[in-house]
């Protein structure tokens, strides 16, 4: 089983994420590539609470694909698209979080958060990648 690392030697993490997470041999894995906010229709929602909820709904039917879940995922990278109005970044800093905290549902992986100028499309607000870990048969 996957375990959180703690070490006492630094700060506690600044949200709802783990330092790291340790992954014993034998278990299989599951890596997504930067998972975006586009619907099976192919729209994407204006805002980035929508678009957040639309990439890890994604995210939950590649792992469900691999019959993995949320309590399996030990790493996270979030890219959120730059906004030089820093009250609308503050914004969208904290809607991504909460998106991500709302997923994991108190489950607590690895996690990246990282701003850049721009995603493969204009409309994409976020992208994100997780990896997921579990022991055969479990």
């Amino acid at each position: 089983m996957p375990r959180e690392l703690k070490p006492t030697a630094m700060a506690p993490p600044a949200a709802a994420y783990a330092h790291g997470v340790q992954v014993p041999a034998g278990h299989e894995l599951i890596v997504t590539s930067g998972v975006v906010p586009t619907r099976i229709d192919g729209s994407v929602p204006a805002n980035i609470d929508e678009q957040a909820n639309v990439v890890w709904q994604n995210i939950f039917a590649i792992l469900a694909d691999g019959n993995m879940g949320a309590r399996d995922i030990v790493s996270v990278t979030t890219y959120v698209v730059h906004s030089t109005d820093s009250v609308v970044m503050a914004t969208r800093l904290k809607l991504v979080m909460n998106a991500r905290d709302a997923a994991l549902n108190g489950h607590l992986a690895a996690s990246t958060l990282v701003t850049v100028p721009a995603l493969a499309r204009p409309e994409w607000l976020v992208e994100i990648a997780v990896l997921a870990a579990r022991q055969p048969n479990s």
